[in-house]
């Protein structure tokens, strides 16, 4: 089975990064609130980034190393341009 690790972008412009199998079944449980809790209060709006061709085991290895990284980085690397905001 080919697992994919994703990234999705939500209603509050956080990035969530998970894994799964079916990439539109996954989006659709998380709109439909079947999915992870981080998605009470905010909605998933967009995958921004997909990356095919691992086994469960390299999948889950490479979500842990993206959650590892920063917002910033996690927009370059789904191709996003990034402009952090001063407080």
């Amino acid at each position: 089975m080919i697992w994919q690790v994703y990234i999705i972008r939500c209603s509050d412009n956080s990035f969530y990064t998970g894994i799964t199998t079916d990439i539109e079944r996954r989006f659709r449980q998380h709109r439909e609130g079947k999915g992870a809790r981080y998605f009470r209060g905010r909605n998933p709006l967009e995958v921004i980034y997909l990356e095919n061709g691992h086994t469960r085991s390299t999948a889950a290895k490479r979500e842990a190393a993206i959650k590892g990284l920063s917002r910033a980085e996690k927009a370059v690397l789904a191709g996003l341009a990034f402009k952090e905001t001063a407080p």
